[in-house]
């Protein structure tokens, strides 16, 4: 809610701050906070005697705002008179500007000029702008002449009062460059360089990070922040035209205007230079060690995409903004080229994901809310580097787009690293060392140098790039000769991985489905290829590969790849095209589309009789056997998985062995006989666990706590459903997770814990909501019918805090609990 007690139109700003409050709490102790209590109080009359509305106040400094600045000048000499008679000394900034009212307060750069000048006050002193001043006429005010002040460049500073002060803590020897706009977010990193720089004295700092992370912007703050340690002054020198690195000595000498040799000039002097954009004259760096190690006063802040690999060299990383300060810049800079946007922060969000975070892109984005609504920018960000371009002429070249300054990185790669980086753009979510000497005959050496020159980022054991920087790479990777080559490579090695899996029905060994999860961007970007340009083959066979992955994480996409490449005219092996109906019909009867998994069972079973497979015909048997069963044909049901468990013991499947143990169990438990049906489920889940069969044992442990709840055995009940719990958690099987939680529902249900049982039903709605869970829904008001007959007020209490669990909170207190 806006406030209407705050002053519209030409608005005086007066803020205080206390000067050594350190040293006050730590002579006055306990007395300090009636020290703090009466200034306050002083200061507060002070403004209300004058007009003065406060607007803000954090710890011991206040922010005040007057009508007139005659009013502010008054109140802000009535205050230092009072506070004379007290231990306590405040500085004082007074300046006069036409800010924006917002919510709660103001914004705007006149904000943080008045700050400003406060904080380059004394205790006991008055500062004022040039503003102000102009609207004191015949006031006493002592012109203290141009000052440079941190984030908002040179002001007229005067002094109210005759008071003799130490000089006042502005940039006074610096050419620093004054930034448009002050620094969003930072905070942590900023006090990180600034402590290297004043503290420990660090020789050189080298900032790096990819193009766009504002690397400049961020040097310069640093230096501001940092300038009261250097009595000689902070530089700044730009490096960008410069190709020679043997003249970024001279560069510098013509920066400090030297007339001599750069480290005569400098000799003893305490100064702090800060050179930009190193990286393509980067063999400087020898000289650079030399410059410092003559001058033992001399400290350099450098931004570079790479370190300069010198003794003396502490690197500093930048990395994209994290979300909430990624908004605010986006907010801010929206705001500034189209008054009165708003951003909601979800959007403001998505925005900013989509450009990596990477404050160029946030700016560039920003600028175009002048032409586009937000909700319509994010739509168009689809592709990314076309959107995000400048027409400001104040930029340098390479700024005005983000293509442009990612391509000033490229062009500066000897051969081979731009061989491997357009190269890379092949991969999708990142790739692993392994994949990248086997897809793009790249080496460990290329690939730490890209990291280096921050166009490759490592997490853990992969290496990915930016999306932004990604996308300028498969532009790069398109246009080259071996693109098509390097994609092949891709698919053939994603189908070996996708094949170590272990994730087709009847495979044998220990089923990796971490590995798929892992490399899905991967695998997909490969059957997307593989899919586009006619080789239907490749792609089907890395598709049938990750079966029981498409069950299991997204049945839906898993059948729409089926549907078209089944639907290609290209031809299809047979054992193939019988994998791939198999594969089909189980990502279609798990999602509950029954009618359609069974025609596609049929027509693979056809192919598998066909063949003479007696293997896969006893697997394919079992599905028939299962829709049998849940139509309520037990007579077939019984036929078929006998049938099954004959060819599974003729063929030696493992797998296959473990399955009509499971189905025959569940029906001899059905038809009354409930020890040799529990008996038959347990040696089923005996057995898919020895072939390493996770999926099915767990599926398997929750028809045993079916069967065990109906029997009133809750606490072996509440067992297997929680080891179901904890295979499917593993498995990222939401399906069969949902299914464990509700039978562990009714566990706490009927063991008179109605409130966790509320808790775990209502974190099952709030999952419910997010989508389809395919067979869960054919058996889930069963489930529900027994646990809302028992529901009283613990359990509805439970219920709605429930809905506010993620799964996993849910799964995670459900095995702690239960």
């Amino acid at each position: 809610m806006q406030r209407t007690d705050l002053p519209t139109g030409t608005v005086t700003f007066l803020f205080t701050d206390v000067e050594g409050s350190t040293r006050l709490l730590a002579e006055h102790g306990e007395g300090y906070a009636e020290l703090l209590a009466e200034h306050r109080r002083l200061l507060r009359d002070a403004f209300a005697r004058h007009g003065g509305v406060e607007v803000d106040t954090q710890g011991d400094a206040f922010f005040a705002a007057f009508a007139r600045a005659s009013g502010a000048l008054a109140a802000a000499r009535e205050a230092q008179e009072a506070l004379a008679a007290t231990p306590v000394r405040v500085r004082i900034g007074v300046h006069t500007g036409e800010p924006q009212l917002v919510g709660e307060g103001y914004v705007g750069l006149d904000v943080h000029r008045a700050a400003r000048i406060a904080a380059a006050g004394h205790g006991g002193q008055v500062l004022v702008s040039e503003q102000t001043a102009r609207l004191l006429d015949g006031a006493a005010l002592r012109d203290l002449g141009i000052h440079r002040l941190k984030d908002v460049g040179e002001v007229r500073v005067y002094q109210a009062g005759d008071g003799d002060f130490p000089p006042l803590k502005t940039l006074y020897q610096t050419n620093l460059p004054t930034p448009p706009n002050p620094l969003v977010g930072r905070k942590k990193e900023l006090a990180d360089v600034v402590r290297l720089l004043t503290r420990d004295r660090a020789r050189v700092v080298t900032l790096t990070g990819p193009g766009g992370t504002g690397k400049t912007r961020f040097a310069v703050a640093a230096a501001e922040e940092s300038a009261e340690a250097f009595e000689d002054g902070v530089w700044f020198v730009d490096l960008s035209p410069v190709r020679d690195a043997a003249l970024v000595l001279n560069t510098i000498g013509a920066a400090l205007e030297a007339r001599v040799a750069v480290a005569e000039h400098i000799g003893d002097r305490s100064q702090l230079l800060v050179l930009d954009n190193l990286e393509q004259v980067v063999d400087a760096a020898s000289d650079l060690a030399e410059l410092v190690a003559s001058c033992p006063r001399l400290q350099l802040i450098c931004t570079s995409r790479e370190p300069l690999r010198i003794a003396v060299e502490r690197e500093y990383r930048l990395r994209p903004l994290s979300e909430s300060p990624a908004v605010e810049l986006f907010r801010q800079r929206a705001d500034a080229v189209s008054p009165g946007t708003e951003v909601a922060y979800e959007l403001g969000a998505q925005i900013c994901d989509r450009v990596d975070r990477l404050p160029l892109a946030i700016e560039l984005a920003a600028a175009r809310v002048k032409v586009l609504q937000p909700a319509a920018l994010l739509e168009r960000l689809e592709r990314r580097l076309p959107v995000l371009a400048s027409r400001s002429r104040d930029l340098p070249v390479r700024q005005r787009t983000l293509h442009s300054t990612i391509a000033w990185s490229y062009e500066l790669l000897p051969p081979e690293e731009q061989k491997l980086f357009r190269r890379l753009a092949v991969f999708s979510g990142g790739a692993t060392l392994d994949a990248v000497e086997q897809v793009c005959e790249g080496d460990l050496d290329l690939l730490e140098a890209l990291v280096d020159k921050s166009l490759l980022r490592r997490r853990e054991d992969r290496f990915l790039m930016l999306e932004t920087v990604r996308e300028y790479a498969v532009e790069r990777l398109d246009e080259s000769d071996d693109d098509q080559v390097v994609r092949h490579r891709h698919a053939q090695f994603f189908l070996a991985l996708a094949e170590s899996t272990n994730l087709i029905a009847d495979s044998d060994g220990e089923q990796r489905l971490d590995l798929a999860v892992a490399e899905v961007d991967n695998l997909r970007a490969a059957i997307g290829w593989a899919a586009d340009t006619n080789h239907v083959e490749l792609a089907l066979r890395i598709a049938v590969a990750l079966e029981l992955f498409w069950v299991l994480a997204n049945p839906s996409e898993g059948a729409r790849w089926f549907e078209k490449l089944l639907a290609s005219p290209s031809e299809i092996p047979a054992r193939l095209r019988a994998g791939a109906l198999r594969a089909r019909g189980g990502a279609e009867y798990i999602f509950g589309r029954y009618e359609t998994g069974l025609r596609l069972y049929e027509e693979s079973l056809a192919e598998y009789r066909r063949l003479g497979d007696e293997r896969w015909i006893g697997h394919m048997l079992l599905r028939l056997a299962v829709e049998a069963n849940r139509v309520g044909d037990r007579d077939r049901a019984h036929a078929l998985a006998e049938e099954s468990q004959a060819l599974a013991l003729r063929t030696g499947s493992r797998k296959n062995e473990s399955q009509p143990l499971t189905l025959l169990g569940r029906m001899a438990f059905a038809d009354g006989d409930h020890e040799g049906g529990l008996e038959l489920l347990r040696e089923g889940i005996a057995r898919a666990a020895d072939s390493g069969f996770v999926w099915w044992q767990s599926n398997s442990l929750a028809s045993l706590a079916e069967c065990l709840l109906e029997l009133d055995r809750f606490e072996e009940a509440g067992a297997a459903a929680s080891e179901a719990l904890m295979l499917a958690r593993g498995l990222h099987d939401r399906a069969t997770t949902v299914d464990a939680l509700g039978l562990l529902a009714v566990v706490a249900a009927r063991s008179g814990e109605g409130e966790l049982a509320g808790r775990l039903w209502g974190a099952i709605e709030s999952e419910e909501a997010r989508g389809r869970l395919g067979q869960w829904e054919d058996y889930r008001d069963e489930l529900a019918a027994q646990l809302l007959e028992r529901a009283d007020e613990a359990f509805e209490r439970g219920r709605a805090a429930g809905r506010s669990l993620s799964l996993e909170e849910a799964v995670e207190e459900a095995l702690s609990r239960v």
